[in-house]
């Protein structure tokens, strides 16, 4: 296969699958931040946040339409403002969940899998009987079209650059709120040792909600991200929900970097195996490699002591 390209083609290739699998990384990041929140510091298994992400990219194709018909002199800015509405959405929507079903089932993992399986289900059938079955894209506005030339044959996607920025500034504003703040503190106090951080006069009842809800904040702005990447559907969520666990589960489930880390090495590994494999057998041999890694080191690439 080699043969069939010079040094300087190969070269190209790899760039350009390389670029790839940071517009992949940048999602499958802003998934595993939120999840990573969820079930690293709450020890939630939540199989809906695909769904919470989808809430997300209708949230975005819901605001494209309404400045499309009543904002069109706006329309430029338009996906600013759907990011700031999906991450309210769905962290709202989170809240609720949380309140509703999920506080009921703390130190019950299986049973927070199965329940929030099921409200996965739930969401899928709400978003196809409101939004319909079908597929549905959203227009991006005029400058984040097109590419820019990186050299005569490589050239990047300007959406993919957006999303790649939009990463980094998510990730910084996480780790200054986990690390440099008085919510931060309060979480980590409540992961260490929740009855202690109750008996110093933290509302852990409240820091739980707010912590879930941050989370699936998050994946409604990374919902957003998918729409420039993909198509928004009912059940589109659930392309990305094993591939995020991989991620939180692969990294460590309490580590930021961890997450970062191992986003980036399986995003660039199946992006490179795609360009020699089909698709599903790319996702197939990083899955199997990750689980190999794991079977040796099964507590992830960082790992975070806490007292219990």
């Amino acid at each position: 296969m080699f043969g069939e390209y010079s040094l300087g083609d190969l070269g190209s290739i790899f760039a350009m699958q390389g670029f790839a699998g940071l517009i992949l990384f940048s999602v499958y990041l802003l998934m595993a931040l939120g999840l990573a929140i969820i079930f690293g510091q709450m020890g939630v298994i939540n199989m809906a946040h695909g769904e919470f992400m989808i809430l997300g990219a209708y949230v975005t194709w819901l605001t494209a339409e309404f400045f499309t018909s009543h904002l069109p002199a706006l329309f430029s800015i338009y996906f600013f403002v759907a990011m700031a509405l999906a991450f309210c959405a769905a962290g709202a929507l989170g809240m609720l969940v949380e309140w509703a079903l999920i506080r009921r089932l703390y130190k019950r993992p299986l049973d927070t899998l199965l329940a929030t399986w099921g409200l996965s289900l739930i969401l899928q059938q709400v978003y196809r009987s409101v939004f319909g079955p079908r597929e549905v894209g959203v227009t991006l506005p005029d400058w984040m079209m097109g590419s820019l030339p990186i050299t005569d044959v490589i050239e990047v996607q300007i959406n993919g650059l957006f999303v790649m920025g939009l990463t980094v500034i998510i990730t910084i504003a996480v780790f200054l709120m986990i690390f440099h703040s008085r919510f931060g503190q309060q979480i980590r106090a409540v992961v260490q040792n929740r009855q202690m951080a109750g008996a110093v006069g933290i509302d852990t009842e409240k820091v739980d909600r707010l912590t879930f809800g941050l989370g699936c904040g998050i994946a409604g702005v990374a919902g957003s991200a998918f729409t420039m990447i993909g198509s928004t559907g009912p059940t589109a969520g659930q392309l990305y929900i094993v591939d995020t666990f991989l991620i939180v589960v692969f990294g460590g489930a309490a580590s930021l970097f961890g997450t970062i880390a191992s986003a980036f090495t399986i995003s660039q590994t199946q992006s490179t195996l795609e360009f020699f494999l089909s698709g599903s057998m790319a996702k197939v041999i990083t899955l199997l490699t990750v689980v190999a890694i794991l079977m040796l080191r099964p507590q992830g690439l960082f790992t975070l002591k806490v007292r219990r």
